[in-house]
């Protein structure tokens, strides 16, 4: 058997085995990657300075101040707004609040870009008013 092969085994098999003792994943991930990292010869440096440089992106910034920017927009009225507008286009449909929903996260999506940035606004006022209406939690969720 050629080395990769024998480290993906030794990486499943060990996942599986601390799976199986009722370790915590986050424990049971660590340890069978350093088992593996240790069988192959890799320098533990190496891998802690791949670590970093995964974590060190620039793109990963943006979600943070996306999140940020919703919050602002529903502070500032604006998730509000954007709802009245939805409702007057599509609350009159059977269902309406449900596409009022699905449209005020359009308009969202594109003012900000995130859906992340759009269900942390939007969500903690349509959620509520779809429990309102008698929508199941699980439906509202998912439409959010």
């Amino acid at each position: 058997m050629d080395t990769n092969a024998t480290a993906v085994l030794i990486l499943v098999g060990s996942f599986a085995v601390m799976l199986i003792c009722r370790f915590p994943i986050a424990f049971a991930i660590g340890i069978s990657s350093v088992l593996t990292t240790m069988f192959l010869g890799l320098p533990l440096m190496q891998i802690a300075q791949l670590m970093v440089k995964g974590v060190n992106v620039f793109t990963l910034m943006a979600v943070p101040f996306f999140i940020i920017a919703g919050e602002l927009m529903g502070a500032g009225g604006i998730s509000k707004r954007l709802i009245a507008l939805s409702d007057a286009l599509v609350g009159w449909v059977r269902g309406g609040l449900a596409m009022v929903n699905i449209v005020a996260s359009l308009f969202f999506g594109g003012i900000s870009g995130s859906s992340t940035a759009d269900t942390a606004s939007l969500g903690t006022i349509l959620i509520p008013m779809m429990r309102e209406q008698g929508y199941d939690d699980e439906f509202s969720t998912n439409v959010t």
